[in-house]
C-alpha cells in the first residue's frame, strides 16, 4: 500500500505541474493528505457529500476505514488490478480519482463494515447514497473479494446474499439477483477470476465457477462450471474460456509522459 500511495502522490504532482488549473483539485483529493486511508476517506466523502447534506462524511469514513484495515487493502488491490488490466486506464491516479467502479466498491466496503457490526440502517443509507451517486447498487451484506474489476459499473446490481470472490470482473448492467423463489441464501456465488460481461443476469443460489465467462446479455439460471463460457437466454455452455483475453492485455499510450509513473 505504501508503494501505491507513493505512486498516487507522484502522479498527482506531475499532473498539477502539467495542468496547474487542477492543482486545487489534486491538493484536496491527494496531496494534502498524509496517507492513503486518509485520502480514500476524503475522496469518497467529497463524492457522496451532495447526497449526505450536513453529515461529516470525511471524519466518519476516516474512523471506519482506520477500524477496518481490509477496506484499504481491498481498495489498493482493486486499483492495481484495473491499472494492470484495463487499457482505458492511464495510471493509478486515474483509477483512484475517476473510475466509478472503484469508488462504488470502496463505499460498499464501508457499508459492509457497518452492516457487519450491526448498524444495518446506516449501512443501507450509505448504500442508497452510493447508488444515487454512481448508479451502482450493492447491498451492504453482500461479500466482495479484492482485486475486483468493475468496468464502467453503471447499472450493476448485487443482492444481499451474493458472494463475489477475488479478481472477478463485472461489467456494466450486470445483475447478481434472486429468483424470488428462494429464501435464505438466494443470490449467486461468483468464484475467483470469473468474468460476467455487460448486461448479463445471474439469478438464484447458483455458482459461477472459477475463471468462467458469462457472455453479454446472458441469463444464467443454472450453475456455470469452472473455465466454461456460457451465453444466451437461458444460458448454455458454448465453449471454454481462453487462458488470456485481448481486452485484458494492457498497452499504455507511450505518448503520454505521465502514464504508468
Amino acid at each position: 500500500m505504501d508503494t501505491l500511495w507513493q505512486q498516487l502522490r507522484e502522479q498527482a504532482l506531475t499532473l498539477s505541474e502539467r495542468n496547474p488549473i487542477l492543482k486545487t483539485h489534486l491538493e484536496q483529493r491527494v496531496l494534502r493528505h498524509a496517507s492513503f486511508p486518509e485520502a480514500l476517506a476524503s475522496h469518497l466523502a467529497l463524492q457522496l457529500q451532495p447526497q449526505a447534506g450536513e453529515v461529516d462524511l470525511s471524519r466518519w469514513f476516516t474512523t471506519l476505514i482506520e477500524a477496518t484495515p481490509g477496506i484499504c487493502a481491498g481498495a489498493a488491490a482493486d486499483i492495481t488490478r484495473v491499472v494492470t488490466l484495463n487499457p482505458a486506464c492511464p495510471n493509478h491516479l486515474s483509477a483512484f480519482l475517476t473510475f466509478r467502479g472503484i469508488q462504488a466498491v470502496q463505499a460498499h466496503r464501508i457499508a459492509h463494515s457497518l452492516w457487519s457490526h450491526g448498524d444495518a440502517t446506516s449501512a443501507v443509507l450509505l448504500q442508497n447514497w452510493a447508488a444515487n451517486c454512481w448508479a451502482i447498487d450493492i447491498h451492504p451484506a453482500a461479500r466482495l473479494g479484492k482485486g475486483l474489476f468493475v468496468d464502467h459499473g453503471i447499472g450493476l446490481v448485487i443482492g444481499e446474499t451474493a458472494i463475489v470472490e477475488d479478481e472477478v470482473s463485472l461489467w456494466h448492467g450486470v445483475t447478481l439477483g434472486s429468483t424470488l423463489g428462494e429464501a435464505g441464501v438466494r443470490h449467486p456465488h461468483v468464484r475467483r477470476g470469473a468474468l460476467v460481461c455487460a448486461g448479463a443476469t445471474v439469478l438464484g443460489n447458483i455458482e459461477v465457477g472459477e475463471n468462467a465467462i458469462v457472455a453479454a446479455n446472458a441469463v444464467v439460471l443454472k450453475p456455470v462450471t469452472a473455465g466454461s463460457v456460457v451465453a444466451g437466454t437461458p444460458a448454455r455452455v458454448v465453449g471454454q474460456a481462453p487462458s488470456s483475453l485481448a481486452t485484458f492485455c494492457h498497452s499504455p499510450d507511450m505518448t503520454q509522459p505521465e502514464a504508468r509513473q
